[in-house]
């Protein structure tokens, strides 16, 4: 077990390390990639590699869903006053606040629409908000804060979602929905 540090995620011991995508070939080329390797280098962390699996994307059937994420949801906002004035350049949004609802349905939509998949998607209520979190990425913070959402859409466009994530910068971990 490793001791908790400030300010860090700190590693070691047995766990698992998740990677996913809403696209099939994606995730077939991360298996055949990693399929009988030991280990990852992981930007100099060596992860020993015991088993693999591939985990398919809940049903949906009744085109509802409840997330919950595992890591923050990161979105940026207008940056404008109530007079419409732009008054910040990063103009980051946490659940609650008031632009919050519209950009992460904005979101939803156009990661559908990048797949070619139904658009009507959208964000029935927020749940439940942890506590606010900033991230160094790429030479800057990124706040953000996990969140647990009820949605609805079509049974395929909300299997995609689950697998790309909530939110903006997925690609560096935010908004990683709970298996």
């Amino acid at each position: 077990m490793t001791r908790r540090q400030k300010g860090v995620y700190a590693t070691g011991g047995p766990g698992w390390l998740e990677l996913g995508s809403p696209l099939p070939e994606i995730v077939e080329g991360l298996a055949k990639g990693l399929a009988g390797r030991d280990v990852l280098d992981w930007g100099g962390i060596a992860f020993r590699l015991d088993s693999m699996s591939a985990m398919e994307p809940p049903e949906f059937p009744d085109g509802r869903a409840r997330w919950r994420t595992t890591t923050p949801v990161v979105l940026k906002g207008s940056g404008r006053n109530d007079d419409g004035v732009r008054v910040k350049r990063e103009a980051w949004v946490l659940p609650g606040e008031p632009e919050f609802a519209e950009y992460f349905t904005q979101n939803l939509r156009r990661k559908a629409e990048t797949l070619g998949l139904d658009q009507d998607v959208s964000l029935e209520a927020i749940t439940w908000v942890g506590a606010k979190r900033s991230f160094a990425v790429a030479g800057g913070l990124k706040p953000g804060a996990r969140v647990e959402v009820e949605l609805r859409g079509a049974p395929e466009t909300l299997q995609s979602l689950w697998s790309w994530g909530l939110g903006q910068a997925n690609s560096a971990g935010f908004g990683w929905v709970a298996g």
